[in-house]
């Protein structure tokens, strides 16, 4: 349950640079040295448009599809994105599990609605790292990205998709690739493995949001 749980927190810190729909890459001047003009053109036109919201909202499901199983494991729930603090992400099936990931690190919300420390430090401190980059982006800060993926795009900014390639040595030892489609929103996102073991999370009901509830401002540390 713990290896699954620290997933689900790996999965969450990506979500925060894909789902405002790359929103990391608005303004952009630095480009991939493997990017073509037409690439780098399109990401500016779909993150032009997307970057706006402060915020995102949305439903997910999450399949993934693991070397050491027999079957994909599935589990739904919800999420909440929000630029300037993180991500909260809340599992309700098969089991219910909500998250909280900052650039301070990984915490895992308990029934009484308290943040606690996630059961596996130094997968969380990566985690963290994670996230912390795609918030550095999402601040119009692009070399961070580049720096660490080879980005090709294709499709129009209302229906795209985009491939980022590891092009770090320490990276790719983890991560073979991330796919991202999308048209308004984010709609799917595939992460594959260095070992082979993919994560899919198809998105549903998306809308921006502008303000956080209380009890979220609470938990990704705002007054």
């Amino acid at each position: 349950m713990v290896t699954l749980k620290l997933r689900a927190c790996i999965c969450a810190a990506l979500i925060a640079v894909a789902l405002p729909s790359a929103g990391a890459f608005a303004a952009a001047s630095v480009a991939s040295p493997s990017a073509s003009a037409g690439d780098t053109q399109l990401v500016q036109q779909i993150t032009g448009k997307l970057a706006q919201a402060k915020g995102v909202r949305a439903q997910f499901t999450q399949t993934q599809t693991l070397s050491a199983m027999n079957r994909p494991l599935v589990s739904t729930g919800s999420l909440v994105f929000f630029r300037e603090r993180g991500v909260l992400w809340q599992i309700d099936t098969p089991y219910k599990a909500t998250y909280v990931i900052t650039d301070a690190g990984v915490a895992e919300v308990n029934a009484a609605g308290q943040r606690v420390n996630t059961n596996a430090p130094q997968g969380a401190r990566g985690v963290a790292q994670v996230s912390k980059m795609m918030r550095a982006m999402l601040g119009g800060d692009l070399s961070a990205l580049y720096s660490q993926f080879d980005v090709k795009a294709e499709g129009t900014p209302l229906q795209w998709r985009m491939q980022l390639t590891p092009n770090q040595p320490q990276l790719a030892q983890a991560i073979k690739g991330l796919q991202m489609e999308g048209g308004d929103y984010l709609k799917t996102l595939r992460i594959t493995l260095a070992n082979g073991d993919v994560t899919q999370i198809e998105f549903a009901n998306s809308r921006a949001v502008d303000e956080l509830q209380q009890s979220e401002r609470t938990l990704l540390g705002a007054k």
